[in-house]
């Protein structure tokens, strides 16, 4: 399926496009709205160029996100693989209690580590290897 055919399965309220800023070494990449099939196609060609990109840590703020289902989980697991493979790190913000439960349920919470803000997020240390 391409973009177009997807759009008339999204909902109706309005789209807002995502939200990227710099923070020191850091990418915040404001996500919003259902994070499934629709908001993966819509969220990838603003992620990917971050995740490319020389920040050391990108975080996700999910804090307006309204739904999350496997396409979302995809979404996060890619930047995650992504950035991996460059050195660099995810960091993931989620509050919602549906969302941290499928991120639970799938066993991605662990590896996600969702935290509550972007505060935390970028104030998080890497663990001493």
């Amino acid at each position: 399926m391409h973009q177009d055919e997807l759009s008339e399965f999204a909902c109706e309220t309005p789209e807002l496009t995502p939200r990227v800023y710099d923070v020191g070494d850091a990418s915040v990449v404001e996500l919003h709205g259902d994070l499934d099939l629709v908001g993966f196609q819509l969220a990838i060609p603003v992620l990917d160029p971050v995740t490319a990109g020389s920040a050391r840590t990108v975080v996700v703020d999910l804090t307006r996100a309204t739904f999350l289902d496997c396409s979302g989980l995809s979404l996060l697991t890619r930047a995650q693989r992504r950035l991996n493979a460059r050195g660099a790190r995810l960091r993931v913000v989620c509050t919602d209690p549906m969302s941290l439960r499928v991120m639970g349920i799938t066993g991605l919470k662990a590896t996600l580590s969702p935290v509550a803000s972007v505060r935390e997020a970028l104030a998080r240390q890497e663990p001493e290897s």
